[in-house]
């Protein structure tokens, strides 16, 4: 393990999210693209919002957005984590602070906060487990570089990026300048594609907050596909080494590649019984980046985070209760 005072320090979109259990026919009767996300403004969300309301209830809500639930994950591991974001004075936004610090993790977020409004993002998820996302970034999509910490960036073993970013000018600059303090200061850098939608839309951004390439990239199979131009994970792959000294490509009930920068590894997929997909990619991305925070082995780390994966799948909402991690982690160590 590192001295360092952090394992990871993130940078990503702070939203509330909202869980429905919803019916394919409610996505089609809204027109909306299932198994993706999609970019909102405000007024139409919360016209879906009161329709969600009548027609499901609220299932479940939580400080969520991508890096959000992956640093979390690291925490409630045992890690130790930094997120830089950014939330609004409102009340939303006092209960992303609340929950972020109660789950362990260290943040640029203070008590006096701009005004605005907290994003927020709408996950609804269908009977065959697909999650559906509706966002409206609200005051994240001025995320910018006021945001960063630097002393804490250069204090952590990795910075992580979350490729939801890519839609905000202000964003990739932010990335930009903590790329930069990550190479000055020898942070290992790793960066998520986040969703097909990103890279499909946004693929000159990503290739921008890629710069000249990162440690580390995570991504699955749908996403690797796209960003390559091909209908073959294989192909991907050589792709994607042009970019990323390590890969991790999660490939869902098929478990996981992982190109450690030498040879190729297969993660197997742990049992599950799908309920919801939604944060299984993120906490994946926190398993692995914990295990090799300890010094693990890329096969040890994605043993780890293919058993944590199964664990969030196999219920609903984006991340598995604080209080279960560290049971989980004892029984992997106990097994491996």
């Amino acid at each position: 393990m590192s001295s360092s005072r952090f394992d990871v320090y993130a940078i990503g979109n702070a939203l509330v999210d909202a869980e429905y259990r919803v019916t394919d026919d409610f996505l089609s009767r809204h027109g909306i693209a299932k198994g993706q996300m999609t970019l909102v403004e405000e007024a139409p969300q919360q016209a879906l919002i009161r329709d969600l309301d009548s027609e499901f209830g609220l299932e479940k809500r939580a400080s969520g957005g991508s890096a959000a639930n992956t640093i979390i994950a690291v925490a409630a591991f045992g890690g130790r984590s930094f997120y830089s974001c950014k939330v609004a004075s409102d009340g939303l936004g006092d209960f992303y602070v609340h929950d972020l610090h109660a789950a362990g993790v260290s943040s640029n977020l203070k008590p006096e906060r701009e005004s605005g409004v907290t994003g927020t993002c709408v996950v609804m998820v269908t009977p065959d487990s697909e999650r559906t996302m509706n966002t409206f970034l609200g005051i994240t999509s001025d995320v910018a570089s006021a945001e960063l910490v630097p002393d804490s960036l250069k204090a952590s073993q990795w910075l992580y990026i979350e490729g939801y970013l890519v839609s905000s000018d202000s964003a990739r600059a932010a990335v930009k300048e903590a790329r930069g303090i990550a190479r000055a200061n020898g942070v290992k850098i790793a960066l998520t594609f986040s969703d097909p939608a990103m890279v499909r839309f946004f693929k000159p951004g990503l290739a921008e907050m890629l710069d000249d390439g990162v440690d580390l990239l995570f991504c699955n199979e749908e996403e690797a596909c796209l960003w390559s131009d091909t209908l073959s994970v294989d192909a991907a792959l050589e792709a994607l080494k042009k970019i990323a000294r390590e890969v991790v490509i999660t490939r869902g009930a098929q478990g996981a590649l992982v190109w450690d920068g030498e040879k190729r590894i297969d993660i197997a997929a742990s049992p599950a019984t799908p309920v919801d997909s939604n944060g299984a990619g993120d906490m994946f991305a926190g398993a692995y980046l914990f295990g090799l925070t300890r010094g693990w082995e890329p096969s040890r780390a994605g043993a780890l985070a293919s058993r944590a994966a199964a664990a969030v799948v196999s219920q609903f909402g984006p991340r598995l209760p604080l209080d279960a991690h560290a049971g989980l982690l004892r029984d992997f160590n106990r097994q491996n």
